[in-house]
């Protein structure tokens, strides 16, 4: 694939990836579900103030996005969303950092 093609590619990929991850409580709910399998009932209490139709509906999103699946103990990752997970640790190192030199 020529360099040009490849670009493209990727571009409307992570296009894609972010139109995805930008709605509201996605990120929350791949990030409260990067260790164990939680229940519904589980995941909306990590979450906070997520409503239960709104926390269906992130479910359905990321169920067809293969990034979560429901098992016998509750939701999970996928490995795909687990790969995404490993890619938001240098953002979780960056933003302890942030927190402390702000001062918050």
């Amino acid at each position: 694939m020529p360099s040009n093609a490849r670009q493209l590619e990727a571009k409307e990929a992570i296009n894609q990836a972010m139109a995805l991850l930008q709605r509201r409580w996605m990120l929350r709910v791949l990030w409260e579900l990067r260790g164990e399998a939680l229940t519904f009932r589980a995941l909306q209490a990590a979450c906070g103030d997520i409503s239960p139709t709104v926390l269906n509906q992130r479910l359905a999103e990321l169920r067809e996005a293969d990034m979560v699946h429901a098992g016998d103990k509750g939701y999970a990752l996928t490995p795909i969303g687990a790969e995404l997970i490993v890619a938001f640790e240098p953002l979780s190192r960056w933003a302890l950092r942030w927190r402390r030199s702000a001062g918050s």
